[in-house]
């Protein structure tokens, strides 16, 4: 009896991972092997680099409210631990929003804490 190999799964299996590495440089985007380590080791990255995004960024927002809150003479911490003390329940993103885009907003806030 011959042997039986399915190879339309075969060539799916190729076809989906040389289309997930188009645009990479050299052997990495047409020889499977290569393609296949390239492919693995970038969803790795991105897995990983899915959750880094969130630290970077709250220490982007944290950035931009220290230097707001400083413009006022106060510290980030000082800051933050007025507002928690008044019970203005604002996060990081809109706080840094505010510093940034609308710094009459943001002076508001720190009259209304200090």
């Amino acid at each position: 009896m011959p042997r039986s190999v399915n190879s339309v799964a075969k060539r799916a299996r190729r076809k989906k991972v040389l289309k997930q590495a188009k645009g990479y440089w050299g052997r990495r985007k047409n020889v499977w092997t290569v393609a296949k380590n390239a492919v693995d080791k970038a969803m790795l990255y991105s897995y990983r680099d899915r959750r880094n995004k969130k630290r970077t960024f709250r220490s982007l927002w944290i950035m931009r409210i220290n230097a707001g809150a400083r413009q006022h003479g106060m510290s980030y911490s000082r800051f933050m631990g007025a507002l928690k003390a008044n019970n203005i329940e604002l996060n990081r993103k809109v706080l840094a929003d505010l510093a940034m885009n609308h710094p009459e907003a943001f002076e508001a806030i720190v009259n209304k804490v200090k």
